[in-house]
This record gives structure tokens, C-alpha cells and sequence, in this order.
């Protein structure tokens, strides 16, 4: 009953496309009777009018039109297509064009090929649709086998033509065709020029955007926000700030329409210029924002350092991705709050949001920073489970995590199971090897590191002397220091002295450990000076400590750390006067002690204890 009423309706409405419509009418009629098949139609004469209809080019063309430009109805167009006896150039036309904007661009190709052999030839606009198509494969052999068409047919002087062989051949990675096309060309219009200049900006040629821009203007073509946006990256790329501010005031004062793409793009220069107020200035006038616009802003503040407004706009955000939170979370870990970082890590666990390996990699840090471990364990399990991109990256925060949470077995099986490695891995490892107290494997590690060629770093011997200080190789923590410069070029810094400052003064050799201070070619620090000060401590040497912290007074008298170990060392001494004297100079220098303070969790709590 269904298929009768359906049937009828169509016989009446295409003779009504007969009498009165056309083309754009049979759309809406065959759009009409979604349940419309072949096998509704039983009669001759209703067969042999359907078979009319679907046979008829210039009936069917806007048919296939509509459906050549939907993705999702391409197969639809195909089987109208295949019922066209025979096809118009401009059915073909149609086709070409919807292949060339499809998943599949090269069929666009291949239809070309298909309409020639039938000695069909195109026009410019079958050349244009295949030059789009040569684009988005890309195919400049075949790219060039059109041009060569288009020469021959006439066509290449066509300004369209012309614009998208220039968007071809840069396409194809062919900036100097693409430039001789648009140096051949009589006539230009704004799409000559920005297609050229996107050319140049895809392959990283910044200069030459800003040339082309200049010569632009020099045509009395007025730029749009596609030319703007590229201009602007090309000052940014270029770290040209006088010229990105010029060109901010053209677009002032040509009254550049601001869409969202260049909206955003004003508002990322300003925020790599930590000008956020000129972001927000930007933000607050746009009249369409998306989420990168609201991401950017945020990046923004988090830059100078306001997670207060970072953090307000993320939660007034419409909708958030994955960047939006990774951005929040990083900033709370680089700014050390690693409880606010884990925290809304969590968060966006609950709101099944999928972190990627940026996310993951600033939440270990977070992680490693408080000891967190079980939160830490549970991010390597989703990692594992739900195939997140493990790089280097993810795998030396998993190293620095496991390393700094006391499970070093884990960190070494991590660093095993790595595919590709780097100095910091391996010097990840061999620092938590050493500082858990597994020197002897943190040693045989840096031996196999050497031995597969790999250039060990600053950091490297920061671990390896703290090995051989925790085990007292007094002789081989010397050793491996002399060979920072004369083996490897690496000059020592501070932190490496201070590493041969505790090597000498854990084994006992104070004296030792206070001539190297002295031929030391750099002024030591406070922390140098302060680690010799605490092994005259533990081993009772008054005097020196006596000469180690007058030199501490001399480069940090409000520091009441210094005051204290002289005093403790006075004490272990039986000098109960003179430790007394030192803590009366303290009061009267208005040295203040900080509280100390612990740390504990409850549940899913940290309650900081005041001691």
C-alpha cells in the first residue's frame, strides 16, 4: 500500500517537472519519497517514465550535483551517474568536482581519464576541479599533464585556472612553478596573491611572505585576514616584533575583518610577548571564538605566571579538549603546585577526557614531585591499557617517578622496556639508581651507557658521584670528575663540586675536602660551603667549622641554617658557651628560624603539620 501511494505521488510530480519545473524541482521530488525504488514501479508505463527520468542528463545533472557535493551521498551520485546515457561535460564536471573534494581524490582523476577516453574534453572548470584534486593527493606528475591540457585548450590564462595551478604546485612542494605562474600572470586578484603567500608560509619561507606582502601592497591589494594570518606567523617565526606591530596597525587601519583564525592568531603572538591584556583586549572583541581561542588565552596568563585568571577561564570555558586541560595541569606542575596538578588531572579522569602524552608527562612530574605513587602507578596503567603515545618523554617521567617514589626496580624495568633512549633516560636512572642506594648498579649502568656510545651529560655525573659518595669510592668519584673535561668536554659546574665537597667529607677526608674547596677555579656557593659545614658537624671538627662559618656569614648572614650547625657543632663538643653565644648572635641579628613542617595523607587529603 505503501509503495502504491509512493509510486503515484512520483508518476504526478514528475509530470509536473515535465510541464512546469526542471532540474532543482526533481531533487526536492525524489528527496520527497525516501522509500522510491525501482520495484515500486509495476507498470510499463511507469518503468519507462522512471527509466526516462534517470536517463535524461540534463534532468538528472542537478540530481547529481546536490549529491556529488555531500560525502555521504557520493555513492548515490555514482549509481545516478552510471545511469546517464551518455553523461554531459557538465555532468562530468560534477563528478570530477565531487571526487575532488572527497576522502578519495584521486577516483577525481580517474573519471578524468574515463571522460577522455569517451573524447569528451573539459573546460576550464574540469581543469580547475583537477588541479584541486593533484593538490590534495599530491600529484604533480599528472598535475603537470593538465597544465599541459590547459595550455593547449587555451585555458591557463583564465585567472581561476591560473590561481589554482599556483595552489597546485605549491601543494606538491613546487614554490618555484607555483611562483613562475603567478610572475606569467596578466591579472591578478587577492586569491593570486594569497595563495602564493600561503605557499611560502607551508614551507617555513617567512621571508618571502613578508616580500610578497610588501609587493602586495605596493599593487594596491588590500589584504584580507587569510593574508594577515599568514604575515602575522611570519613575523612571529621570524621573532620580528616591530614588523608584527606594523602589521597590526594595518590591520587597523584598513579595517581588516578580524575572523576567528585571526583573532586567535593575534591573540598567540601577543601571548609568545606575554602581552596578555593586549590578548584579552583581542578575546573580548571577537565576535566568534572557538576553543583554540579560549586555549591560547589561557596559555597566556599561565605565562606570567596568573593561574588565577588561567583557571577561571578554563572553568567558564564552552567546551574544553584535551589541550585545555593539559595547558591547566602543566602549569600547576611548573609552578610547583603539584597538588593542584594531580588534583584536576584527576578531575579530567572523571570527565573522560583522554590525555595525551604532554598530559601524562606533566602529571608524573607532579607525581614524582609529591611521591604520589599510587597516582602515579594508576597514570602508567592507563598508559598501558589504552595505547597513549609512550615517547622518550613519557618514558623518563616514568623514570623520574618511580625513581624519586623508591621504586627503582620499576624505574629500571621502565627504562628497559624503552624502545628509544636518550641521555636523559639514561641518566634518569642512573641518578635513581644512586640516590636509592643501588651505586653499584648505577656505576655498571654508566659503564654499559659508554660503551653504546651514548654522550653522557651534566646530570649524568651528578648521579654518578652521588653513587660513589653514598659507597664511599672516594678514589673512582675523583677519577670519574677529572674525566668530565679531559674525556668527555663537559666544563664541571657548581653542583659537581659540591658533589666532590661530599664525596671527601662522607669518607672522612675534611681536610681533604677544604683544600679543594680553596683551589676551586669558580667562587664556591653557599650549598658548597654549607655541606662541608655539616661533615665538620658530624665528625666534630670545631676549628674548621669555626673558619667554614664565618666564610657562610660572609655570603648569607640571614640564613639561620648557618648559625644553627655552628651551634649543634659547638654542642657535640661540650663548648655549651660558645653554641649559646651562637644562637644569642642569631637573636640579636634577627635571624629567624622557620617551622619546620611534615606532610601527611589522609584519604585522599594532605594535611601539612606545623612543627
Amino acid at each position: 500500500m505503501l509503495a502504491s501511494r509512493s509510486s503515484a505521488r512520483f508518476f504526478f510530480s514528475i509530470q509536473d517537472v515535465q510541464e512546469n519545473g526542471g532540474p532543482r524541482r526533481l531533487v526536492d521530488i525524489i528527496q520527497s519519497v525516501p522509500q522510491l525504488s525501482r520495484n515500486y514501479f509495476q507498470s510499463p508505463s511507469q518503468k519507462a517514465l522512471f527509466r526516462g527520468i534517470h536517463t535524461n542528463p540534463s534532468l538528472m545533472s542537478e540530481v547529481i550535483r546536490s549529491y556529488s557535493l555531500s560525502s555521504t551521498n557520493l555513492h548515490k551520485a555514482h549509481l545516478a551517474f552510471n545511469q546517464i546515457e551518455p553523461p554531459t561535460l557538465v555532468v562530468w564536471n560534477h563528478k570530477i568536482r565531487g571526487f575532488s573534494q572527497s576522502d578519495n581524490p584521486v577516483e577525481a582523476i580517474h573519471m578524468y581519464i574515463h571522460m577522455h577516453h569517451q573524447g569528451i574534453t573539459g573546460n576550464n572548470l574540469t581543469l580547475i576541479f583537477l588541479f584541486k584534486a593533484c593538490a590534495r593527493i599530491p600529484d604533480v606528475v599528472f598535475g603537470r599533464k593538465i597544465h599541459v591540457h590547459a595550455l593547449k585548450l587555451g585555458f591557463e590564462s583564465y585567472l581561476y585556472v591560473s590561481n589554482a595551478l599556483i595552489h597546485m604546485y605549491w601543494m606538491c612542494g613546487q614554490l618555484g612553478f607555483a611562483q613562475k605562474m603567478f610572475d606569467a600572470m596578466l591579472d591578478r586578484d587577492l586569491v593570486s596573491w594569497n595563495s602564493l603567500i600561503c605557499g611560502y608560509s607551508q614551507c617555513n619561507k617567512y621571508k618571502e611572505v613578508l616580500r610578497l606582502f610588501y609587493a602586495m601592497r605596493e599593487a594596491n591589494i588590500k589584504a584580507d585576514a587569510v593574508t594577515m594570518v599568514k604575515v602575522i606567523l611570519a613575523c612571529s617565526h621570524l621573532g620580528d616584533w616591530e614588523v608584527a606591530d606594523s602589521m597590526i596597525e594595518y590591520i587597523k587601519e584598513n579595517n581588516v575583518e578580524i575572523d576567528v583564525y585571526l583573532g586567535n592568531t593575534l591573540i598567540d603572538i601577543y601571548r609568545r610577548r606575554s602581552l596578555v591584556e593586549l590578548a584579552q583586549g583581542v578575546f573580548d572583541r571577537m565576535q566568534e571564538r572557538n576553543t583554540v581561542s579560549w586555549n591560547a588565552l589561557i596559555m597566556g596568563y599561565a605565562k606570567v605566571g596568573n593561574l588565577t585568571v588561567a583557571r577561571k577561564l578554563f572553568d567558564n570555558m564552552p567546551k574544553r579538549d584535551v589541550i585545555s586541560w593539559t595547558t591547566m595541569i602543566t602549569s600547576y606542575s611548573q609552578t610547583s603546585l603539584f597538588a593542584d596538578a594531580v588534583k584536576l588531572f584527576q578531575e579530567m579522569m572523571a570527565a573522560k577526557v583522554r590525555p595525551d602524552k604532554f598530559t601524562v608527562t606533566s602529571v608524573l612530574s607532579a607525581c614524582a614531585r609529591l611521591g604520589k605513587l599510587d597516582v602515579g602507578w594508576a597514570v602508567h596503567d592507563y598508559i598501558c591499557k589504552h595505547g597513549v603515545e609512550a615517547d622518550i618523554y613519557v618514558g623518563n617521567s616514568l623514570i623520574d617517578m618511580y625513581s624519586k617514589c623508591g621504586l627503582v626496580e620499576k624505574a629500571l624495568e621502565v627504562f628497559q622496556d624503552m624502545k628509544d633512549k636518550d641521555s636523559v633516560s639514561w641518566t634518569s636512572v642512573i641518578s635513581g639508581l644512586a640516590v636509592n642506594g643501588f651505586a653499584d648498579s648505577a656505576l655498571n649502568l654508566f659503564s654499559q651507557m659508554l660503551k653504546e656510545g651514548v654522550r653522557p651529560t651534566h646530570g649524568t655525573f651528578v648521579g654518578i658521584l652521588l653513587a660513589c659518595a653514598h659507597v664511599g669510592f672516594v678514589n673512582e668519584g675523583l677519577d670519574y670528575f677529572e674525566s668530565m673535561e679531559k674525556v668527555h668536554g663537559l666544563v664541571p659546574e657548581m653542583k659537581h663540586y659540591g658533589c666532590v665537597v661530599d664525596l671527601l667529607s662522607r669518607s672522612g677526608n675534611i681536610d681533604k675536602a677544604y683544600e679543594f674547596i680553596k683551589k676551586m677555579p669558580v667562587a664556591p656557593d653557599v650549598v658548597v660551603w654549607r655541606v662541608l659545614l655539616s661533615a665538620c658537624k658530624l665528625h666534630g671538627n670545631v676549628a674548621l667549622a669555626e673558619i667554614v662559618t664565618r666564610k657562610l656569614l660572609e655570603l648569607d648572614p640571614c640564613d639561620s641554617g648557618n648559625y644553627v650547625l655552628l651551634s649543634n657543632t659547638y654542642a657535640g663538643a661540650d663548648r655549651w658557651d660558645d653554641a649559646i653565644k651562637m644562637r644569642e648572635l642569631m637573636e640579636d641579628g634577627d635571624v629567624q628560624k622557620p617551622s619546620g613542617s611534615s606532610s601527611i595523607e589522609v584519604g585522599s587529603h594532605g594535611i601539612k603539620l606545623l612543627l
